[in-house]
């Protein structure tokens, strides 16, 4: 089953179903893990986003991730192995193609971690950017309306920008 790409108008209950899941995981992993965020286009409050939410999780190592796997099934996650991410553990929640809930576990405070954290934090504070990266966003979905490796492909070159804007930022305070 392959859904369209569909752009949704923001939702509050993104946020609060981010809180039932994180108290899910933590109540499952919370021994073996740093930090839970809401991240992607449901963390940001006014953004248009595909009602799915993306949530990030801190760990010492990936290696620990392995033991994870089992666990994380009964709260409806599958691990996906993708090996063009070797710096991310990935977990999807629903079918294929379909899923409501996508977990990435990454290495707590590496370069990957805390782009996921700046990218979200800029697009919560530059009101402009997230507009343009909401109109993007709706312009892709009808151009790769079923091809979802292309519509976030296309979305790279924006938001690899918006993470160097976000960098040049930081080192400018």
């Amino acid at each position: 089953m392959n859904r369209p790409v569909e752009i949704k108008k923001y939702s509050p209950e993104w946020a609060k179903e981010y809180e039932k899941e994180k108290e899910k995981l933590l109540n499952l992993l919370d021994n073996n893990i740093i930090s839970i965020e809401h991240i992607g286009s449901t963390s940001v409050k006014g953004l248009d986003a595909k009602p799915i939410l993306d949530i990030m999780v801190g760990v010492k190592d990936l290696y620990e991730v392995d033991n994870f796997i089992e666990p994380l099934k009964s709260l409806g996650y599958e691990f996906v192995f993708h090996q063009a991410f070797p710096q991310r553990r990935f977990f999807r929640k629903g079918a294929w193609r379909v899923g409501t809930h996508h977990l990435h576990f990454y290495k707590y405070g590496s370069e990957n971690w805390n782009n996921q954290l700046l990218f979200r934090n800029y697009l919560q504070s530059h009101l402009e950017t997230r507009i343009k990266y909401g109109l993007l966003k709706k312009k892709l979905a009808e151009q790769y309306h079923f091809d979802r490796p292309a519509y976030t492909k296309a979305k790279s070159v924006f938001i690899r920008e918006v993470i160097e804007s976000a960098k040049e930022n930081s080192s400018d305070k």
